[in-house]
């Protein structure tokens, strides 16, 4: 795959929240907070994404995101493309330690037996050492009636794209961590929770919040596209109405603008770019091609 230089330069150098990110590109890219570890000799994670930018010592209740939906309906089976949103709490540098809630979009034929774009749910209490699973692969995430979607459910994207807004909060009534969904970001229906005793280090709150993309392939592969594969300042994936969520459900603040809100991420530029984050939104993407 050609990648363009161009475009990497304006999704990267244009870019003046992207820090810590030569540093996060010498790590291996194998190695994820955000996804189920796997076998390192043999897949290889990438990400673009924005999270919170705030410390062990932080008190988050919960946040909320609109996803633009892309279908790839020609994916090859051992690759994988996501976007989602993250409510974790996490002790620096203690992998074990990550507690997470997640929810968004994926395509994803090692799980599904097809390249169909599907809601997806996923959790963990120990890193996903042990514990945790996707949609309701296991005991976890508890489905309410009446949902306007069921985790694992396709999402149909008319003319290769759709829209969702979901947030994730704790509730100040029964402390469970809520799941909300809708196809309208004023109008969002109850999907389901995650009991708060599933968790050993997030039953009062979380302390990092992410929102992004990411993919994962074998090693050698070259990657696939991320977003809708078009890099940022084309016609790009978004990520809009990025908030912060109380106990009572509702959408209280928003990111400080600059540098002194959300911290960026990103695997590598010359496969996948972020713009800026302005006006509670950002875009992200590109082809990919890498295969390391």
């Amino acid at each position: 795959m050609v990648l363009s230089d161009h475009a990497s330069a304006i999704s990267w150098f244009e870019n003046p929240y992207l820090r810590n990110v030569i540093a996060f590109e010498k790590q291996s890219s194998n190695s994820s907070l955000l996804i189920p570890k796997t076998d390192t000799e043999s897949r290889v994670n990438h990400y673009a994404c924005y999270d919170s930018n705030t410390t062990p010592k932080s008190v988050l209740t919960g946040g909320m995101g609109s996803f633009d939906v892309h279908s790839f309906p020609t994916l090859k089976d051992n690759h994988l493309i996501a976007s989602a949103m993250w409510v974790t709490n996490q002790k620096r540098g203690d992998y074990s330690s990550i507690n997470s809630a997640s929810a968004g979009w994926e395509v994803n034929p090692i799980r599904y037996g097809d390249s169909k774009t599907h809601f997806y749910t996923l959790w963990t209490a120990d890193g996903h050492k042990s514990t945790g699973c996707s949609n309701l692969e296991c005991d976890g995430f508890v489905p309410v009636n009446y949902a306007p979607i069921t985790p694992g459910d396709t999402l149909e994207t008319n003319g290769g794209q759709e829209k969702f807004t979901i947030k994730i909060f704790r509730s100040k009534d029964d402390g469970d961590w809520w799941l909300h969904f809708g196809y309208d970001n004023q109008n969002l229906s109850r999907v389901g929770y995650w009991p708060k005793r599933i968790f050993n280090n997030m039953g009062d709150h979380a302390n990092l919040i992410t929102w992004g993309g990411f993919t994962q392939s074998s090693a050698g592969d070259a990657s696939p596209a991320m977003g809708n594969g078009q890099w940022p300042g084309e016609t790009p994936a978004f990520v809009r109405d990025i908030k912060y969520v109380n106990t009572n459900g509702q959408a209280d603040s928003e990111p400080a603008p600059g540098r002194k809100g959300l911290r960026a991420y990103l695997s590598h530029h010359k496969c996948y770019g972020l713009s800026p984050f302005i006006n509670d939104m950002f875009s992200y993407g590109g082809p990919g091609g890498c295969t390391k």
